[in-house]
């Protein structure tokens, strides 16, 4: 049986962290980087491995490089940037990223990348820290076939699932529209208990009836008691599915995705009332503000908890 490659883990934030705890649990060598030093230093405390100096330094030393930050303009810095992974790795190294970045820009990097002789497959993820922590995420990866391939055991080491999605920048398009989805439906949650506590109706029953019948949903069932909690601890910050559901919007062009375009729009008031780095069950906080409605008790409301 061929060795597992050594991997470089670039980006230990909320999810980055778990999954690449992941990757050491499933045998993988690794070396890792992080903007603060202290916390690349404590994973490796806890894990085992040992933290790279630069990007550049990093990719000289493993096989297959994979990223988890927050936007584009972070990866291509990580990747293409001074001291980036390009100034270090060899012919041929693999590159995957799993943060959420939109189509575009992945093919943008995806295009630079090739120019210094290296490869890229994105491979945004999704199902929030509790399945980073367990390793079953889902993962939607676009590039190449054989560059798929040769990530795939990695992914699998993170994942529930893999899915091929199609060529390069295909698997962040399914992303977007996937946290599209989930955003307007927790807009759709927070207006459905709104609705049902100002008429008077008793909230458990609502949701065992939803729960049940057709208008259940994993957004229901995820964020419906943190809304009627207020309890907003992060799992998936506000201003991180802001920016998704921005790309998917932009992507998919004016009025095309009319419910993402309003989800959009409480998302950010939200984050402007102060829970942008709350969980995006926030949103409900926005859902209050317009509606005139409220739901239950707010003893447990935490803006900015991280």
């Amino acid at each position: 049986m061929a060795a597992k490659p050594r991997i470089g883990f670039i980006g230990l934030g909320m999810m980055g962290y778990l999954m690449a705890a992941s990757l050491r649990r499933a045998g993988f060598a690794l070396s890792v980087w992080n903007r603060t030093p202290e916390k690349a230093e404590r994973w490796v405390a806890e894990h085992g491995g040992d933290v790279a100096a630069t990007p550049a330094e990093l990719a000289a030393n493993v096989e297959l490089v994979i990223t988890m930050v927050v936007d584009g303009s972070q990866v291509r810095e990580l990747l293409l940037g001074r001291d980036g992974v390009v100034y270090g790795a060899g012919d041929g190294l693999l590159c995957v990223d799993c943060s959420t970045i939109g189509r575009e820009a992945a093919l943008a990097i995806g295009a630079a990348l090739r120019e210094h002789g290296l490869r890229f497959v994105d491979a945004p993820v999704t199902g929030s820290t509790p399945a980073a922590r367990d390793g079953t995420l889902t993962i939607m990866a676009g590039g190449a076939d054989g560059d798929v391939a040769q990530a795939r055991p990695a992914l699998a080491a993170m994942s529930a699932r893999v899915i091929h999605a199609g060529p390069l920048g295909d698997g962040q398009a399914i992303k977007v529209i996937n946290n599209a989805v989930a955003a307007a439906n927790a807009v759709t949650v927070a207006e459905a208990l709104i609705a049902a506590a100002a008429g008077g109706l008793d909230l458990d029953a609502v949701v065992a009836v939803l729960s049940s019948g057709s208008g259940g949903s994993k957004i229901l069932e995820a964020k419906g008691a943190a809304m009627r909690e207020h309890d907003y601890t992060p799992l998936f910050r506000t201003a991180h599915m802001a920016k998704d559901v921005a790309l998917c919007v932009e992507e998919a062009g004016p009025g095309r995705f009319r419910s993402a375009e309003l989800a959009l729009g409480d998302l950010r008031v939200a984050a402007h009332q102060g829970y942008a780095e709350a969980d995006f069950a926030a949103v409900v906080e926005a859902v209050e503000g317009r509606s005139g409605g409220r739901l239950g008790t707010r003893s447990k409301a935490r803006k900015t908890t991280k």
